[in-house]
């Protein structure tokens, strides 16, 4: 590389790999195929093969403790010894079993007193799980009490530090920033402030910063994404509280404080007076933050600059920043500036070159990791002055041009049918309590009834068949045939066990995104375009470059075929159109609301197509509602309303018998449950298991009318409920709602589980509904 370069600086890089080590291992690991040796040298290979991977790219600031084995807001938790007493051990140093029955739970077998808390005979179900800010990344989230005490019981930091030096990488490790840590957990004691811990866990960072100085780390960066939100003066005052003790006590080490998601706006001020040596700025979402902090900066921060896209795959045009940026840096001085991506390039898929299958132009559009690390490293010479990489800036632009005249980005017929919505499109026809006493004659269904969210296990024996199709290895007839027998075997399966209401399972379908974005026009697909979700699951997001629409029916088929196997209701199952386009990496040259109207009357055509084949219950899943929730209240409201605006556009078509259910994930609701209620679906079903049912406070609180099916079953870890566990849920759902209003149904699809741990949960969990009927029916009944 030319001698010619700032600083160029990745926040963090995907762990998973290429091909998807990471995954491999991780589930070999869990089978019990490899050992915790083997899994631990495949996680090495892994963080060596980044580091190299980085600095061949020219990246100058490496990170290091950015590779995590799950989850890196587990990671803090085990780091500073918050682990909660269920999973507690006596060992000096947590276990890998401890670390991942916090991720995963861990089954009670009775042999020993590992399984969970002594009162308890389940077993230790996992942490709560939530999004990481409005990504679809998955964090584990801590618990804390008052009285909490802090060690540094983990030295994976130090290690990883000490690793990359030993290989010849002078790296600088990534911590999750002390407020931003404690402002991510929750307490059991919903009185008690995890941010009044501050003072007891500093010292843990301060012991830790202490011994990556002693072997040589000269920069630390801290991740504060809490920056960006709403904060009231004290939080303010405890991040410059917690950095001035840093400052204080800690050793002479440089802290980079890494905001991102978003503006700083108010939290402007605070951010500039933290004792920090350095501050990373995300000015792809908040470009305004530049001029900002030339007028108010100090003079000798160092500014790292997030100017290239972390979160989504667009490339970008280089000649363009260089015009923005030349000015600024030029007043901020260039001793002074990194260039950054905008947040961790954890959100985007490892390398665009591995596409092989891309249309060329689409192709041309993107930049993966690797590509967003080779456009950091132009433009920064670009910046410094370098006249040779002209080339480059050159090709940038051209790219950018193709991509803005491409007849393929715009269709005037879904302009057209957009202009023609209106006021009717928008509503049912006549208010859920005249529809729901119409349902309830039209279904018969008994107190409780249950249900699944769609998917079931999504098989090796699925798998390969789908991809022996894929690649031409077996015919149209074969797979077809397949998936009948796969779907009337789980039909019959339901039947047998008893529950209410029924899926086909969705074998036939990848991804509960990706199958629907496969049959829409304006979106292109990837190979190995993988994405961490949490733990090993990994995504691949659908890639939506122009207009949407729906050229023929998506599901009616494999509906009308799965109905014909049983006289009980077969839910049809679509993803709606807030998700699809959540878990999209999404163009940005029109406004998402806009893209998302289109999505809303693609599936609106869906949706009467199956209620005119005889569906009579469809599922619109907007597992991503509040995944797309601004950060800043101030801009909640536009978003809510055009979010309900567009699941009304794809529901309100139907008949009143029709009965229309939603799912979401992980929503903390109490801030927005007016919206919910104002998408009028007949059933909503929510993950609610491992928060014990606290969600639903949101729905009492609110009187919520419409019916609801809490999770009582976890289906994110291993572990298979027993009936009374999913019992007590219920009953503190009971003591939440109506018994009239309540469902019964697993927190989530079960495409990700085991058929051994699918069959006997949900037979526990229709025992569970059928002792909940009999102890709460009338005597005589």
């Amino acid at each position: 590389m030319s001698l010619l370069s700032l600083p160029v600086a990745t926040l963090g890089t995907p762990r998973i790999g290429p091909r998807r080590e990471l995954k491999v291992a991780l589930e070999s690991y869990w089978a019990g195929k490899i050992a915790e040796q083997q899994l631990l040298e495949d996680a090495a290979g892994l963080r060596a093969a980044n580091w190299a991977r980085q600095r061949s790219l020219g990246i100058t600031v490496i990170p290091s403790n950015d590779f995590s084995l799950y989850d890196q807001v587990l990671d803090t938790s085990v780091m500073v010894g918050a682990i909660p007493e269920v999973y507690e051990t006596n060992a000096g140093s947590i276990s890998l079993k401890t670390y991942f029955a916090m991720a995963r739970g861990s089954q009670c077998d009775g042999q020993d007193g590992s399984c969970g808390h002594p009162s308890r005979g389940y077993g230790a179900p996992a942490q709560e799980m939530t999004k990481w800010f409005d990504t679809n990344y998955h964090y584990m989230v801590p618990e804390f009490h008052p009285g909490q005490t802090f060690r540094l019981s983990s030295r994976k930091p130090i290690e990883e530090y000490e690793e990359a030096k030993a290989l010849g990488f002078q790296t600088r490790p990534v911590l999750i920033g002390p407020v931003t840590f404690l402002k991510l957990g929750k307490s059991a004691d919903r009185a008690f402030q995890p941010l009044s811990l501050l003072d007891d866990l500093i010292p843990v960072y301060i012991e830790l910063l202490k011994e990556l100085a002693k072997r040589g780390a000269n920069w630390v960066q801290f991740d504060e994404p809490w920056l960006v939100l709403d904060l009231d003066e004290s939080s303010r005052n405890s991040l410059v509280h917690a950095y001035g003790r840093l400052a204080k006590e800690g050793p002479a080490i440089k802290i980079m404080v890494a905001s991102y998601f978003g503006g700083l706006c108010d939290n402007l001020d605070a951010a500039l007076r933290l004792p920090v040596a350095g501050l990373h700025v995300d000015l792809v979402r908040a470009p305004e933050l530049l001029s900002q902090i030339i007028a108010s900066g100090r003079s000798d921060l160092v500014m790292s600059l997030g100017v290239i896209d972390g979160r989504n795959v667009w490339r970008s045009n280089l000649s363009a920043l260089r015009q923005r940026l030349d000015p600024a840096i030029a007043k901020l001085g260039k001793d002074r500036v990194q260039i950054a991506p905008s947040c961790s390039l954890l959100h985007v898929p490892v390398d665009v070159e591995l596409e092989t299958g891309l249309a060329s132009d689409v192709k041309s559009w993107l930049a993966f990791s690797v590509q967003k690390m080779r456009e950091l490293a132009t433009l920064a010479r670009a910046l410094a002055g370098d006249q040779n990489v002209a080339k480059a800036l050159a090709e940038s632009e051209c790219a950018a041009a193709v991509r803005r005249t491409s007849p393929k980005i715009r269709d005037a017929n879904v302009v057209v049918r957009l202009s023609a919505i209106n006021q009717a499109m928008r509503r049912r026809a006549s208010p859920f309590a005249s529809r729901a006493e119409i349902q309830r004659k039209r279904f018969g269904l008994p107190a409780f009834p249950t249900t699944t969210i769609g998917s079931f296990p999504q098989t090796s024996e699925v798998r390969n068949t789908r991809a022996a199709h894929a690649r031409g290895a077996m015919s149209d007839e074969q797979y077809d045939k397949f998936l009948k027998e796969e779907t009337a075997r789980a039909v019959r399966w339901q039947e047998d066990i008893g529950l209410d209401v029924l899926v086909h399972g969705e074998f036939e379908r990848n991804d509960m995104v990706q199958y629907f974005g496969e049959q829409l026009s304006g979106f292109a697909f990837t190979k190995n375009g993988w994405v961490q979700s949490y733990g090993s699951r990994c995504v691949r997001p659908p890639i939506l470059f122009g207009d949407v629409s729906r050229p023929k029916p998506i599901t009616v088929d494999w509906w009308r075929y799965a109905q014909s196997l049983t006289k009980r209701p077969m839910k049809a199952m679509l993803t709606g159109p807030v998700t699809i386009l959540n878990w999209s990496f999404v163009r940005e040259d029109i406004p998402r609301s806009e893209v998302c109207r289109q999505i809303a009357l693609a599936i609106r055509d869906e949706v009467g197509d199956l209620e005119n084949a005889g569906a009579s219950m469809i599922q619109i899943d907007e597992a991503a509602l509040r995944e797309g929730l601004p950060l800043r209240r101030a801009q909640w409201t536009v978003y809510l309303e055009w979010a309900g605006d567009c699941f009304r556009i794809c529901s309100s078509g139907v008949a009143e018998q029709t009965q229309i259910h939603t799912h979401m994930c992980y929503s903390e609701f109490n801030d927005i449950i007016h919206a919910i209620a104002a998408m009028d679906a007949d059933v909503i079903s929510i993950e609610t298991s491992r928060s014990k049912m606290e969600l639903l406070d949101a729905f009492r609180n609110y009187n919520y009318p419409n019916q609801i099916g809490p999770g009582v079953y976890d289906i994110h870890s291993p572990r298979v409920p027993e009936t009374g566990e999913m019992k007590e849920l219920m009953a503190l759902a009971l003591k939440r709602l109506q018994r009239s209003q309540l469902w019964v149904n697993p927190d989530c699809g079960l495409k990700t589980r085991k058929w051994e741990e699918v069959r006997p949960a949900l037979v526990n969990m229709v025992a569970a509904a059928r002792e909940l009927r009999a102890a709460s029916a009338p005597i005589g009944h």
